[in-house]
């Protein structure tokens, strides 16, 4: 798998810097009014960039990801849970390129991470409950405070999502589809809700819906809400969200895709946004999907956020 990713991105990025060179040769002999004839050697060149940029990049996939911190400030959070520190994994995506061994270590890294919430914003696996059981085993040692706590992807729903809710569940994850709970500190309470994924009706299961999740949490609390897709962005912070965390964009994985990511994405794609009073963080994922694993100014990233009052 790591081979294959390392030659499908070097073609890929050769044929990028083919055409980027063959443009600016056609614009030079325009420019000239004349032929202009490049060099074997520059091709060559590109063709070794290429490569190397590619096994670069697969090597910045593949690694466990470091914590990246972030404060987040909200408004009327009780002073209670002021410091409070939240872990977001997301696009764990667990397969023949992200195994059982990648698994163990990123959980490790997470449980040392001194949180004291962990949620998984979704695509957990690449695969089968039969393919993925035991590359999934880790998870089952995740440990914080107040728990651990998990919604969908859309990858989930690609390999029978109810064996997999099942077996998430099983490992000791509390899953929140169209969901809350609600989280205590002495007196102060704190929403946390989930909702499902847009491609959830596609298979024929229950869409995203943010009134059934919050239906019966109570009311003057801060949400935070989990949404494995961050396109609805906007309509969260018209119920009055405060905090959404968000993956599936992998961050565009190379800098500049972006762009090209961000149009079916809401315009969201990489970091902190401010929505209508919302904040919103779409986080660059833990892993992404292991058919074109490259990271290029695009870091993978274990989100570790720590709320503050806002003034």
């Amino acid at each position: 798998m790591i081979l294959f990713n390392c030659a499908f991105g070097a073609i890929v990025l050769l044929a990028v810097f083919q055409i980027l060179l063959d443009l600016g040769t056609l614009a030079t002999m325009l420019v000239r009014s004349r032929s202009v004839h490049v060099p074997d050697g520059v091709r060559f060149a590109i063709a070794g960039l290429a490569a190397l940029l590619a096994a670069i990049g697969v090597g910045n996939a593949i690694r466990v990801p470091p914590i990246n911190d972030i404060e987040v400030a909200i408004r009327d959070l009780p002073p209670e849970f002021a410091g409070y520190r939240i872990l977001q994994l997301t696009d764990l995506h667990i397969s023949r390129l992200f195994p059982e061994r990648w698994a163990r270590q990123t959980v490790d890294r997470a449980n040392a991470s001194g949180v004291d919430l962990i949620v998984v914003t979704g695509d957990f696996i690449d695969g089968s409950v039969a393919m993925r059981s035991h590359d999934v085993e880790p998870l089952r040692d995740l440990r914080a405070p107040y728990g651990v706590y998990a919604i969908p992807g859309n990858h989930e729903y690609f390999f029978d999502y109810a064996a997999w809710m099942r077996h998430l569940a099983g490992l000791g994850i509390r899953m929140l589809p169209n969901a809350h709970a609600v989280l205590t500190r002495g007196d102060a309470r704190l929403v946390l809700a989930g909702v499902t994924d847009l491609s959830a009706p596609g298979v024929g299961q229950a869409g995203p819906d943010l009134s059934a999740a919050l239906a019966g949490s109570p009311d003057d609390v801060p949400v935070i809400l989990l949404d494995h897709q961050p396109k609805d962005a906007r309509r969260a912070a018209a119920r009055g969200v405060a905090l959404q965390l968000s993956g599936h964009t992998h961050g565009g994985m190379i800098a500049g895709l972006d762009k090209l990511v961000a149009p079916a994405n809401g315009g969201f794609v990489s970091g902190r946004y401010e929505v209508a009073g919302m904040t919103l963080y779409v986080s660059n994922g833990t892993a992404l999907w292991p058919g074109f694993a490259l990271r290029l100014g695009r870091p993978s990233e274990l989100t570790r956020i720590t709320l503050r009052t806002a003034p």
